[in-house]
């Protein structure tokens, strides 16, 4: 049976990046307990919106034979005047972009849809879209690529990769699990790093009783506040507790 086709467009390509973690299991296969399971789909092209002196993806894409083209829409199309691809792989991470007043870099991931989104509809055909991570560094660009695959009927989805990483101990909860409160603790930049945080969380809590039922609401905390909201709130200061415990007895 003939693989499907996907196109991978990529911000930047260097050992341990988004796209190395991510394409480079879709080139050699993804290793599991049972050993390296051959990817069932085949990275037909790809699209590098920016190649820097640590750039492996030019190399990489030239060990697997897989084109590399200066376009979305001729990496979409393969070179030719229609749609080629079964797939989209949006991979907008990483990269020289600027950094905006609240400590955001704004990657392009809207423009980069919005370029696979305009080849869709001219080609009159929508095919599956991923993008890694979340849609945007801000809420109208996001409403904006999600109404947009709205109107041409494309299949969308976002997210993290750590709600299907490993978990040591184990942990799931049973469907229905009746829930009060959760806590996660995370590292790092607050929106490149947090968004694992939360996806993480929301991949647990999901779970409980209701199911997915939405975030209703989000506040950020930073510094200070986040001591004095804890002081009122007994039951997330003992869970934030719990969780440094863990993490001290993992470090040893």
């Amino acid at each position: 049976m003939e693989r499907k086709k996907i196109a991978a467009i990529i911000t930047e390509y260097f050992t341990h990046s988004h796209a190395d973690v991510i394409v480079g299991k879709f080139l050699r296969g993804f290793p599991c307990d049972d050993g390296l399971h051959p990817p069932r789909v085949e990275i037909a092209s790809m699209y590098l919106d920016q190649v820097n002196p640590r750039d492996i993806g030019l190399a990489t894409a030239a060990e697997f034979n897989v084109p590399v083209f200066p376009s979305i829409l001729r990496a979409l199309t393969l070179g030719g005047e229609t749609l080629a691809v079964d797939g989209v792989l949006i991979i907008g991470e990483h990269g020289e972009y600027a950094v905006n007043e609240l400590g955001q870099v704004l990657y392009p991931r809207k423009h980069l849809f919005e370029q696979v989104a305009g080849t869709l509809a001219s080609n009159k055909r929508s095919v599956p879209v991923f993008v890694d991570k979340h849609l945007s560094y801000n809420w109208p660009d996001a409403l904006w690529m999600y109404r947009r695959a709205q109107e041409l009927s494309i299949p969308l989805m976002a997210g993290s990769s750590l709600p299907l990483a490993w978990r040591r101990p184990f942990l799931e909860y049973p469907l229905g699990t009746p829930l009060e409160a959760a806590a996660v603790i995370g590292y790092g930049p607050i929106e490149i790093y947090g968004f694992h945080a939360l996806e993480t969380l929301q991949c647990m809590v999901e779970r409980r009783r209701g199911y997915e039922t939405g975030v209703k609401a989000v506040q950020c905390l930073e510094g200070q506040a986040v001591w004095a909201w804890l002081a009122e709130n007994p039951v997330h200061q003992s869970l934030a507790a719990s969780c440094a415990r863990s993490l001290a007895d993992a470090a040893g």
